[in-house]
C-alpha cells in the first residue's frame, strides 16, 4: 500500500473508531481483516490525485465513504430498520381506534358495575337499618305496649259482652282469665325492659 493510501486508510478507520470503539479494546487494535481488506482494495484502485482529492475535499471523502461496500451494507440495514419501524408505527396507528373503543367499553362496564354495586349497597344498608330498628329497645317497648293495649281493649270488650248478656259467666271467666294473664305478663316484660334500658 502506498503512503497516501496508508494515510487515507488511517484517516478512514480513525474516524470510524471515534464513532464506535469496542469496549475493553485499545486504540491500537487492528480492524477486522475482511473489512480492512475491502477498504485497502478500494484505496489501491485510486490514483494519487484521487487520493489527494479524497484527503483534502470533504465532499469527495464522503462520496468515497458512501461507495464502500461495508458502508452500503450498513446504510441498507439502517433503511430496513427504518422501514420496519414505520410499519410498526402504522400498525399501531391502525390499532388505535380499536384500543380507544376497548377503553370506552371498559369504562362503561366499570361504571355500570359500580352503579349496580352502589345500589346493592344502599339496599343492604336499608335492610340493616330496618333490622336494627326492629331490634332496638324503643321499638320493642312500643310493640309490647301495643300488645298490652290490645289485651286491655279485648278485656273491656269481653266485660261488655257479659253485661250485655252476650256471653255466659263460665265462658267469660275462662276467656277473661287468659286475657288478664297475658296482660300482666306483657306488663311485667315491658316494665323489665324499661328498667334495663334506663
Amino acid at each position: 500500500m502506498s503512503s497516501m493510501s496508508s494515510s487515507m486508510f488511517t484517516r478512514f478507520w480513525g474516524s470510524q473508531e471515534q464513532d464506535e470503539e469496542p469496549p475493553q479494546q485499545s486504540r491500537t487494535s487492528h480492524v477486522p481483516s475482511p473489512v480492512a481488506a475491502g477498504v485497502s482494495a478500494a484505496l489501491k484502485e485510486k490514483s494519487v490525485d484521487e487520493l489527494r482529492k479524497i484527503s483534502s475535499n470533504k465532499d469527495a471523502y464522503q462520496r468515497f465513504l458512501q461507495s464502500l461496500e461495508q458502508v452500503k451494507i450498513q446504510n441498507n440495514l439502517k433503511d430496513e430498520l427504518c422501514k420496519e419501524n414505520m410499519l410498526l408505527v402504522d400498525e399501531n396507528l391502525q390499532k388505535e381506534p380499536r384500543i380507544v373503543e376497548l377503553k370506552n367499553q371498559c369504562r362503561i362496564i366499570r361504571t355500570t358495575e359500580l352503579a349496580a354495586a352502589q345500589e346493592k349497597l344502599k339496599e343492604l344498608e336499608k335492610q340493616k337499618e330496618e333490622m336494627l330498628k326492629l331490634s332496638s329497645t324503643p321499638f320493642l317497648l312500643h310493640r309490647i305496649q301495643e300488645a298490652i293495649n290490645k289485651n286491655e281493649e279485648e278485656s273491656e270488650d269481653l266485660h261488655q259482652q257479659l253485661l250485655d248478656k252476650e256471653i255466659d259467666l263460665g265462658a267469660f271467666l275462662q276467656k277473661y282469665k287468659k286475657l288478664r294473664i297475658a296482660y300482666h305478663s306483657k306488663s311485667l316484660i315491658h316494665l323489665a325492659a324499661r328498667a334495663s334500658n334506663i
